[in-house]
């Protein structure tokens, strides 16, 4: 439960805010603008984490981003996009946590000037692919945000490709209506034994597969992201039991990625700072993991759906 919320005076009047607020008694806090709180230094993010407030703010320009070159599905102009910073979710492994100084809530709510620099690249370049959870999850907070509910009909016959990158099972917006051709429902999944020491707070896996299992059934083309890699003494045969399980179930796959676990320098050490532990894998069982990977996952999918990132 959100106890605290501040919100930009800018747009405490907004819709979006105002049904946010209806049914909720929250504690409203009014501010100038979300960096005050949210930059503001000497916090403890992993204390914050417990007990996270919501931020509303307005996105002021740099709506569109683009992605690190690696960070691809086969699309040759790449984009992404955050109207939520941070994740309801708590994996040991996120970089947020050595991004971000607060581990609070921060939603835009202006949607249409997302919209309008979508619409804008859309005429630049030629299907470009649109990623919407890079600093966030794409889903975890619909309740919330009603993300998917308003980009949805937005991209319905739009010649660009909208990816929603999910650990939740929040998927009743793409439930409740026909499927797009140009929408990515996409999953990172990990076995079960490392979902449940490492990725806290979030859905089950066996939570997650039924989730795509759903969309899948309606018509949805589904993503999935094996990323992070975690190493594991038994990899290959966690793994290989892993992909089996999911391929037993899936099989309208658009694209599989795969990464190992990667952290920028500063990244790392803002994190240890904060007291997480962030042991990287030795390049050479890097290598042998994805190796494993590639070998293993071209039973089930071709090449050309296949990205290393």
């Amino acid at each position: 439960m959100l106890e605290t919320v501040y919100i930009e005076e800018e747009v405490k009047e907004h819709p979006r805010v105002k049904r946010f607020l209806s049914g909720r008694n929250p504690r409203v806090i009014f501010i100038e603008r979300y960096t005050e709180i949210f930059n503001r230094k000497a916090q403890n993010f992993r204390l914050q984490k417990e007990n996270p407030a919501l931020i509303i703010a307005k996105k002021y320009g740099n709506y569109l981003h683009p992605t690190p070159p690696k960070f691809s599905i086969g699309g040759k102009e790449n984009y992404y996009f955050s109207t939520v910073l941070n994740c309801p979710f708590d994996c040991s492994y996120c970089f947020l946590q050595g991004m971000f100084l607060s581990a609070y809530y921060v939603w835009f709510v202006n949607y249409e000037d997302f919209q309008q620099a979508i619409e804008e690249k859309i005429k630049e370049v030629q299907e470009p692919y649109f990623f919407s959870g890079y600093d966030s999850d794409s889903l975890a907070m619909e309740g919330i945000t009603h993300f998917a509910e308003e980009f949805l009909p937005f991209f319905e016959g739009k010649k660009g490709f909208l990816e929603f990158r999910t650990k939740s099972i929040n998927i009743r917006p793409l439930l409740q209506r026909n499927p797009l051709p140009n929408c990515i429902a996409a999953f990172t999944l990990s076995p079960k034994i490392i979902a449940e020491e490492k990725e806290l707070k979030a859905p089950p896996f066996e939570k997650r597969l039924q989730a795509a299992v759903q969309l899948q059934n309606k018509g949805w083309q589904i993503g999935l992201r094996f990323d992070p890699l975690i190493y594991h003494p038994e990899f290959e045969s966690i793994y290989g039991i892993f992909f089996k399980e999911v391929f037993k179930f899936l099989s309208n796959i658009h694209s599989v990625t795969v990464g190992v676990f990667r952290l920028p320098p500063t990244f790392q050490k803002n994190m240890e700072r904060i007291g997480i532990k962030t042991t990287d894998t030795p390049n050479d069982k890097k290598e042998k993991m994805l190796s494993f990977c590639k070998e293993n996952l071209l039973q089930y999918l071709p090449e050309e759906k296949l990205f290393f990132q």
